[in-house]
């Protein structure tokens, strides 16, 4: 049996976004945000998902809420997420 797709989350409470495989808190994208740029600034994936893609679909799904919500620039700060956006040239836009 294969694990779950991960579900990713925003949670503005604590400045992150989070991944969760089957309930379970697998990953997270933490951030500092102001009105025109979201900074991520680190990411951590639990070493009992790792290899399962679970930082890949944190940082899609982290992209791609960004995007949708419109109006600000991402800098990635943290090595993750500058280097999948390097790997998948079509969130290069997003780039401060």
């Amino acid at each position: 049996m294969s694990a779950s797709t991960p579900e990713t989350r925003h949670e503005p409470e604590q400045q992150r976004y989070a991944a969760y495989v089957d309930g379970d808190l697998a990953g997270f994208a933490a951030y500092e945000a102001d009105d025109e740029r979201i900074v991520f600034t680190h990411t951590e994936v639990d070493p009992s998902f790792e290899g399962q893609g679970v930082g890949s679909a944190l940082a899609r799904g982290a992209l791609d809420d960004v995007r949708e919500q419109g109006g600000r620039s991402v800098v990635p700060q943290c090595s993750f997420i500058r280097e999948w956006i390097a790997k998948h040239p079509d969130y290069q836009d997003l780039v401060a």
